[in-house]
């Protein structure tokens, strides 16, 4: 088997389950910083591996790589501070 296609349906599969641990977060109304910064984690893993098995970046220029991931980071500090702001008031 190609290794290749291995690895991007292992990666899918990895998606998925992500991918249903936040349905299921959702779902069960949890809530609160803690939970924020698990499903952050979920979403900078998911991320990670869309940009490097699917958009075909892991073999990229290292600078092409950290420019795509430090605009993820930024997304990400972004929900982080309006979730945050959110419960101050």
């Amino acid at each position: 088997m190609n290794p290749e296609v291995t690895r991007v349906s292992l990666v899918w599969l990895l998606l998925l389950a992500l991918t249903a641990a936040t349905y299921a977060a959702g779902k069960a109304g949890l809530g609160g910083p803690l939970v924020m910064y698990a499903l952050l984690l979920s979403i900078f893993i998911k991320g990670h591996f869309i940009i490097a098995d699917f958009m075909g970046l892991r073999g990229a220029p290292r600078m092409w790589r950290w420019l795509v991931h430090g605009w993820l980071v930024l997304v990400m500090g972004a929900i982080a501070l309006a979730y945050l702001m959110g419960l101050k008031t």
